[in-house]
């Protein structure tokens, strides 16, 4: 793998880890913390394991690059540890499957918040979509920004709604 095939982020989250990664674990809190405007609306249980999945409808047109109009993805969580560590890959209608991957990883901090890392994998992707050259999809900029959308969301009581 490359440096090219994956990004990291890192920010300090005001909320402890707990709070954060109960927002994770919901589908509607992806929606709520997308800066990538793509994630519309999402259907599905709060996930607790691996292998576990949601539906997330998507819009393009924010990013303005393929012109897919609406449509449904799949997200099958890959790693799950409460309170540490969420990731998943993304099946849409594209075939081959892409095969990306997405996560955070939760480290608590002496103050009590959360030391939040968000990642972008695309290291394993099937050669086909390697080929076209259209990774990375999303920017460090746009994961930079989830996660002060993040930050500001958790900060609010969004989980505290939910969980309870």
């Amino acid at each position: 793998m490359t440096a090219t095939e994956r990004i990291e982020v890192t920010r300090p989250i005001t909320a402890p880890p707990g709070e954060v990664f109960a927002l994770l674990c919901d589908p509607q809190g992806h929606v709520a913390i997308d800066a990538s405007g793509m994630l519309q609306d999402a259907e599905g249980e709060r996930v607790t394991e691996v292998g576990q999945t949601f539906v997330v409808h998507m819009d393009r047109e924010a990013l303005g690059d393929l012109d897919l109009g609406r449509y449904d993805v799949t997200v099958t969580i890959t790693a799950f540890e409460p309170d540490h560590e969420i990731a998943w890959t993304v099946l849409g209608r594209v075939r081959p499957q892409i095969g990306h991957v997405y996560g955070y990883r939760l480290e608590p901090t002496d103050d009590g918040g959360s030391l939040v890392t968000s990642y972008y994998d695309w290291s394993d992707i099937a050669p086909h979509w390697r080929e076209a050259g259209i990774f990375p999809v999303i920017s460090e900029a746009s994961l930079k920004a989830t996660l002060g959308i993040l930050d500001r969301t958790v900060r609010r009581g969004y989980p505290l709604a939910t969980v309870r």
